[in-house]
């Protein structure tokens, strides 16, 4: 059982390894679904030697019932979709907006919870949430007027939030009867072979990129999904898909600031002021928990 702050120090580390999605997908010069095809394939080559190895994971394999891969497949089918839709919006807006947007994923998650699983929501969670959202539009006000362009790609990392928050409910349900390695691996696997398909039929080229955007493209496989995706994929199991994906709402944080450094994007004085709301929204979504309960209700099954 993970205490509170043992859940916290997973989750802060997965999110600042998740924090270089866009950084590295920046850096990468090859087409949205090439790079999100290699990020998940590489991925799952990295886990497939671990799940081959580990003798529960192998015997897990060959009892999967009929519902679980009925579910594998579709959440490998949204994390395939997400992908490329984000990935495609980072060629339109900035990667500070683009990833504010998509880290609206927690709003998606409550909603999935209420309406699907009856779950209650807590106030405090709910307030948190709203605050921490509150400041994403703030760190990504400024895009929104840019132009069409920049509206096209707003929309499309909003509708690519919707998309994971289906991928994190759907894995919540799996990961009660299977392990993160056999559902990572399986998840990864399918989604990149629907990117695979999409992107031959698209006829777009599988070699020929820089050496760069191949350590860009390892940066997302290695970083970015087995350190910060797979790490959310291992919580799962005791914590709900909402606190996860609320947490992920540090993200921008993040990569504003490895965007900083890295890309040198400008951190205006609105897109500070936003981290500091999104902090203040994080703090009042697990806080309550920390001192309530061991696990909280805010990281409980029950929230």
């Amino acid at each position: 059982m993970y205490s509170n702050l043992k859940t916290y120090l997973i989750l802060f580390t997965g999110v600042f390894a998740l924090s270089t999605s866009a950084i590295f997908a920046r850096i990468a010069k090859a087409p949205s679904s090439i790079t999100a095809f290699y990020r998940l394939f590489l991925a799952a080559a990295v886990l497939t030697p671990v799940l081959l190895l580990h003798r529960p994971s192998r015997a897990e394999l060959k009892t999967i019932p009929a519902g679980q891969w009925a579910r594998i497949l579709a959440a490998g089918l949204f994390l395939a979709l997400h992908y490329m839709l984000w990935f495609e919006s980072l060629r339109y807006t900035s990667v500070a907006s683009s990833t504010v947007l998509v880290c609206l994923q927690p709003l998606f998650s409550l909603a999935f919870e209420r309406l699907f699983s009856k779950k209650r929501i807590k106030k405090t969670a709910l307030l948190g949430c709203i605050i921490a959202l509150c400041g994403s539009a703030v760190i990504g006000s400024g895009d929104f007027r840019i132009s069409g362009s920049g509206l096209r790609g707003d929309l499309l990392a909003f509708v690519a939030a919707g998309v994971i928050a289906l991928y994190f409910f759907v894995g919540e349900r799996v990961r009660k009867e299977l392990s993160a390695v056999t559902y990572s691996s399986l998840s990864y696997f399918f989604s990149a072979l629907l990117l695979l398909l999409y992107s031959l039929a698209q006829k777009e080229p599988f070699f020929g990129y820089s050496g760069q955007t191949w350590l860009a493209f390892g940066g997302l496989a290695v970083i970015s999904t087995i350190g910060g995706q797979f790490v959310f994929n291992l919580l799962l199991r005791r914590v709900p898909a909402s606190a996860v994906t609320m947490s992920i709402l540090g993200e921008p944080i993040g990569t504003c600031i490895l965007a900083y450094f890295i890309l040198r994007e400008t951190i205006l004085p609105q897109q500070f002021c936003g981290m500091v709301i999104i902090f203040l929204g994080m703090v009042i979504f697990f806080f309550p928990s920390a001192q309530k309960s061991e696990r909280g209700p805010a990281l409980s099954k029950k929230t």
